[in-house]
């Protein structure tokens, strides 16, 4: 109850004074690319129940692209002018603060994922993955904060993501259910600042 109210409270606020830039960033973003302001995609949430997520649309249009790959690999060709720098500063992660409203997401909560990579977590870890509202940041987050350039070195990309970063991304999702406090939340919440500060 005191996570949900304290998610409430700092998303509404946030919300409120970051207009101006949220509206600053909506107008570059539909300025430097035909296309949404927004980025929606379905992720998997609490319990398994499916939302649609919302971010600053970083990379280029494409509607009709059903096979693009989930995934973020380095120096991508499909991302922006603008979206470099979002990504980079993490700013297209704003949005969520709907979804932290809405009841979707958390502040702090594991990073939701796509159905395709739900469907590969371990059975013994699945449930305990997705037993609390996934977050706009959360420890794992912060262990691959270079998740892109990682997956850019591999030689199969998804392989990599599928093998190596995902079954530790669960395992942390999981540890995250059974230990976060309110006190946590709040460590993560700043060492997220402090990595954001440090972004050029």
């Amino acid at each position: 109850m005191a996570k949900r109210l304290f998610d409430l409270i700092v998303a509404a606020l946030a919300l409120v004074l970051l207009s101006p830039v949220l509206l600053a960033v909506a107008a570059v973003v539909k300025l430097d690319s035909p296309g949404p302001i927004f980025f929606r995609q379905q992720r998997v949430g609490r319990f398994g129940v499916s939302f649609r997520i919302h971010k600053f649309r970083t990379m280029r249009h494409q509607p009709h692209e059903t096979e693009a790959l989930p995934i973020t690999v380095g120096d991508d060709a499909r991302i922006t002018r603008s979206g470099r720098w979002l990504r980079r500063t993490r700013i297209d992660e704003l949005p969520q603060l709907i979804d932290v409203l809405a009841g979707s997401m958390s502040l702090v909560g594991p990073r939701p994922e796509v159905p395709r990579y739900v469907a590969l977590y371990p059975p013994a870890l699945r449930a305990r993955a997705l037993a609390v509202r996934p977050g706009i940041t959360d420890p794992a987050s912060l262990e691959f904060v270079d998740e892109a350039d990682l997956l850019a070195r591999a030689a199969d990309p998804e392989r990599e993501y599928v093998e190596v970063i995902l079954p530790r991304k669960v395992l942390r999702a999981a540890e995250y259910a059974e230990r976060a406090t309110l006190a946590s939340d709040l460590g993560v919440l700043l060492r997220t600042l402090r990595v954001l500060a440090g972004a050029r």
